[in-house]
């Protein structure tokens, strides 16, 4: 688990999803009724939740440059099903995406990559490199090659396994 600080924007809601399952503990807050509460899911909706939340985490192992880990839906197909709506307001002009409410979660997490693609932010969520770990982080490194969500924690093991391993 990370100590960075929260992804950007709407991005924060995509960390903050595939961030709900531990993998080393193998802990899932969408078992509960409060983690289910914190993404607006009722107990039916947590197998969509759970499948659209591995989608994402290949997603943002593909911006670290690995391999997803474990066979997943295309992201794409899943968004494909998260209609969105173009608003704009009469007062002043401004648009803004907003989910269409079909599939609420799918809707506004679709928001959010779209969001951080205009942005040019959303290859910067990505998921840690150590297979025990897999946790969501922003990296907010200079060169955006960031490889752990915690340098302390799964950055030293890594650095500590290599070491052993000479």
């Amino acid at each position: 688990m990370s100590e960075r600080s929260a992804a950007p924007g709407g991005l924060a809601l995509v960390e903050s999803l595939v961030n709900t399952l531990d993998i080393e503990s193998g802990a899932d807050t969408l078992d509960t009724a409060d983690g289910r509460a914190r993404f607006g899911l009722a107990e039916d909706d947590v197998p969509g939740a759970r499948e659209l939340r591995e989608s994402l985490r290949a997603a943002l192992l593909a911006h670290a440059g690995h391999p997803p880990h474990t066979r997943v839906t295309p992201l794409d197909d899943l968004l494909a099903s998260a209609p969105l709506r173009v608003t704009v307001d009469p007062a002043d002009g401004a648009a803004a995406l907003t989910p269409a409410d079909a599939r609420p979660l799918h809707s506004r997490i679709a928001v959010a990559v779209a969001e951080a693609l205009v942005a040019g932010t959303w290859l910067r969520l990505k998921a840690c490199e150590a297979d025990t770990c897999l946790w969501a982080y922003y990296d907010r490194s200079p060169a955006g090659r960031g490889r752990w969500c915690s340098m302390q924690v799964c950055g030293a093991r890594a650095k500590m396994r290599r070491y052993r391993a000479k």
